[in-house]
């Protein structure tokens, strides 16, 4: 895992789902640069994505200060939005891959308590739309159509049919050493 520096904001005018397919290019562009300045990393797969948290057009925040968490909690709490993953994966010969992976999720109406206690446990800091599925928020979800592992940040399916579609033997080492 070797991370990128991608300046995340999104362009004037731009939706949720242009943005994570834009990233996940942007990062896989940056990412094979780096490859190919390292002699260690010659030949190797590349599989960037990034996660963005959508309310209709808008796009809510990787929030990093309480009042953007608090922000996104109260515009999440009884609705529905969307997850976008985008997926970009860069072969060793070069061939780049795109998916964009889409979940909708609905927020449960939340109390007052509930925000402040979930604003209090700062499990939200660097999380897209202000919250973590696979943890305290995860009681906060009514209903997910999609892909679970999605609104986690990495869509595995997906992932995995990108990787093993171009050969990557991802299945190798699933098999029991005994």
């Amino acid at each position: 895992m070797s991370p990128v520096d991608a300046d995340e904001a999104p362009l004037k005018g731009e939706v949720p789902r242009s943005l994570a397919k834009r990233l996940a290019k942007e990062k896989a562009i940056q990412a094979l640069e780096k490859v190919k300045r390292s002699e260690d990393l010659k030949g190797s797969f590349i599989l960037a994505a990034d996660t963005v948290v959508g309310l209709g057009r808008r796009v809510l925040p990787k929030a990093e200060m309480l009042d953007e968490a608090s922000y996104c909690l109260r515009l999440l709490s009884g609705r529905n939005h969307r997850v976008y993953t985008g997926l970009t994966m860069v072969t060793p010969n070069g061939t780049m891959r795109h998916r964009l992976v889409e979940t909708r999720v609905r927020f449960k109406r939340l109390s007052r308590d509930e925000m402040e206690a979930y604003l209090a446990s700062g499990e939200w800091r660097g999380k897209a739309g202000g919250y973590a599925i696979q943890g305290i928020a995860g009681c906060f979800v009514v209903k997910l159509v999609g892909s679970y592992t999605n609104v986690v940040g990495l869509p595995l399916y997906e992932s995995v049919s990108l990787l093993a579609g171009e050969g990557y033997p991802v299945h190798f080492n699933w098999i029991s050493q005994g």
